[in-house]
């Protein structure tokens, strides 16, 4: 079941999200429920505020299939890079972001048990993005200089358009 992603400046994407206490069956529901949603909108990465749930779970996707992070937490980080963003939560808006280039997380997958996700490149900077609405923050939070920012129709918005 696709969830409504919402949309800046809602107020429950700028708290920061509280811990989950234990990955039980409604919060593997959410995860699935996540993954579908992230995969329709189309996108690489969801957060459980960017869906209004103000708790400690994302999902990213970058290629080999799904990953779900319950109480992620970055342990190492180093390098920089630096990507061109934009939000499922912030449509229409792209920016160039700096964020580490290599990354060490932490965190419980959907059975419970704890992982740790080395990631470097596009990966990378997809699980800061994720961890970053956590904390409340969004990408438009992290740009350097506002001029960097572009302006582009959403990606979905021309599939609604042809149905």
């Amino acid at each position: 079941m696709a969830l409504k992603i919402i949309k800046f400046p809602h107020p429950t994407l700028k708290k920061k999200a509280r811990p989950v206490a234990k990955v039980t069956p409604a919060i593997v529901k959410l995860i699935d429920a996540m993954i579908e949603t992230m995969h329709k909108a189309p996108g690489v990465g969801l957060a459980a505020p960017q869906v209004n749930k103000s708790i400690r779970v994302i999902v990213v996707d970058v290629g080999p299939g799904p990953i779900a992070l319950v109480n992620p937490e970055v342990i190492e980080k180093s390098g920089s890079q630096i990507f061109m963003e934009g939000c499922l939560s912030v449509p229409g808006v792209e920016a160039p972001v700096e964020r580490a280039a290599l990354l060490k997380v932490k965190g419980l997958d959907r059975d419970g048990v704890e992982i740790v996700v080395t990631a470097e490149g596009f990966m990378a900077t997809v699980l800061q993005h994720e961890i970053d609405h956590l904390d409340g923050k969004v990408f438009i939070d992290r740009i350097a200089d506002p001029a960097l920012i572009k302006y582009v129709a959403p990606k979905n918005e021309k599939k609604e358009e042809l149905l």
